[in-house]
Order: structure tokens, then C-alpha cells, then sequence
């Protein structure tokens, strides 16, 4: 399967709403309350749009079940990865380590071995986003993001496969995030207890807009992924790094560095060799 300009200005799209409702994680007082209320979120606008197609297939179903409960350990370590670093610089650590991972899995269990311009696409891509990650960071922000690479990778390739098996990877979306968010909304509760509704109470708006962004951005990465290899829609993804970075600058006061704008430079010529 090949990406067309089509497919690829979709992706960068989810890129680009990936980017934002991370932006509201970070700048959210209680980062762990903040992820399971855009969880709830998505899970709600999730609904009201599932309740209007046709349900995946049940081949799909384990694949949906496997990554719900995967992404339990996704929104535990992004609230940890935010609580001790700054975005510009756990952001990309954790979406640049996950295509890399992803690639590795498409071309030795999958078979979707990518030609040389391809692979020299994702090579740099994955290295311009790693190269935002400069300068000195609490080791607990760079563990938890680390581990959140793994769970992208892990999460990325069972829903690859589960929107395939589904035969409607809109409605596969859909069903993922209300399973997702009934998961994440049970954890939160048997952590924080009340404190849960009482933060949904204060922030039901923001916790729809995140949910909003997270369910266009992933439910166009699941759709892609059935029209171009999984590897390709990754990475392509992952230059939300790019926004995240241009908008932590402007909203969190990040800094933009003359490092970060040479990697900015690296994944733009990744994306002109991955359309070679």
C-alpha cells in the first residue's frame, strides 16, 4: 500500500489535534485528573457518534478490548511524563520512540517491510522529533516518557490491526474510545474517588473539546492506516510534535530552541523522502 497526498495531509491533520488536547493536558493544575477527564470526554463524544454506525466486526473486538486496557498504562504515564517535564521535551520523546518501534514490529511480524526512501523518511522523522528533546530534564519525566513510547508502539500496532479486522475503522474508533473512556473513567475513581466527578463537574467543557480533538485525531490515524502501511501512518503522525512545540511556545511559554527548529528542519525533509 502506497500514501497518497490525500492520506497524508488527513494524517497531519490528527497530527495537529493530537497536539492540542495534549497542550490542554499539560496546562491543566492536576495533570492525572486532566487525562481521565479528556478519557471521559472522548468516551462521550465517542458515543453519540458510534450510536450511528454499524458495529465493527467481531474479529475486531479482541483488538479493541487489548488496546483499551493497554492505554490505562498510556494515560498514567502521560500524567507523569506532564507533571515532571516540560511538553517540548516529553512530547517528543514519547511520539518519537514509538514509530521507530512500530517499524521494527511492521517489518518482522507484519511484513510490511518499507522500501529505502521510505525507511530513510521514518529515520528522519524519528530523528528530528528525538532531537526536540534538548537540554536537562528530571530523569522521571524522561522514564515516564520512555515507557509511554513502548505504549504507543504497542497501542498503535493492536489497533492497526483491529481497524482492519473491523471492516468499519470509524465505528472501531468510535466503540475503542467509549470502551477506553468507561476504562479510564473506573481507574479514576478507584484512585482519586470523588474527586473525579468534582474536576468533570468543573472542566465538562474542556474535558469535550480534548475528548473532541482526541477522538478526529486518532479516528483519522485508524482510517489511514487501512489505505497505507501502519509504519508510515506512525510516523507521519508524530509531527505533532511540530505543532506541540510551536503551540507550548505561545500557550505554556515554552522555549523554542535553535536545536528544535533544526529538528523542525529533519522531519520536513523525512516527509519529502516519505512522498518520493
Amino acid at each position: 500500500m502506497d500514501m497518497s497526498v490525500g492520506v497524508t495531509l488527513a494524517v497531519l491533520g490528527a497530527a495537529l489535534l493530537h497536539a492540542v488536547w495534549n497542550v490542554l493536558v499539560k496546562s491543566g493544575a492536576d495533570k492525572e485528573l486532566e487525562t481521565i477527564s479528556i478519557a471521559a470526554g472522548s468516551g462521550v463524544v465517542a458515543l453519540a457518534a458510534a450510536l450511528f454506525l454499524p458495529a465493527p466486526a467481531r474479529a475486531s473486538w479482541p483488538w479493541l478490548a487489548g488496546s483499551a486496557i493497554v492505554h490505562i498504562l498510556y494515560f498514567m504515564f502521560l500524567a507523569g511524563a506532564y507533571r515532571w517535564g516540560e511538553m517540548s521535551y516529553t512530547y517528543p520523546v514519547m511520539r518519537g520512540g514509538g514509530p521507530m518501534i512500530v517499524a521494527l514490529i511492521g517489518a518482522l511480524a507484519l511484513g510490511e517491510v518499507l522500501p529505502p526512501a521510505e525507511t530513510l523518511g521514518v529515520l528522519l522523522i524519528c530523528a528530528g522529533i528525538l532531537a526536540f528533546a534538548s537540554g536537562r530534564h528530571d530523569r522521571r519525566a524522561t522514564a515516564f516518557a520512555l515507557a509511554n513510547a513502548v505504549v504507543i508502539a504497542t497501542y498503535t500496532v493492536l489497533d492497526g490491526q483491529g481497524a482492519r479486522a473491523s471492516g468499519v475503522p470509524a465505528s472501531y474508533a468510535m466503540w475503542f474510545f467509549v470502551a477506553n473512556g468507561v476504562v479510564i473513567a473506573l481507574f479514576g475513581l478507584a484512585r482519586r474517588g470523588a474527586e473525579v466527578p468534582a474536576h468533570w463537574r468543573r472542566y465538562w467543557k474542556r474535558a469535550l473539546l480534548g475528548g473532541s480533538c482526541a477522538v478526529a485525531a486518532y479516528g483519522i490515524a485508524l482510517w489511514a492506516m487501512t489505505r497505507a502501511p501502519i509504519a508510515l501512518v506512525a510516523v507521519l503522525r508524530e509531527t505533532a510534535v511540530i505543532f506541540g512545540a510551536i503551540i507550548a511556545h505561545f500557550v505554556l511559554n515554552e522555549k523554542l530552541t535553535r536545536r528544535r527548529l533544526a529538528a523542525t528542519g529533519a522531519v520536513m525533509l523525512g516527509l519529502v523522502a516519505l512522498r518520493l
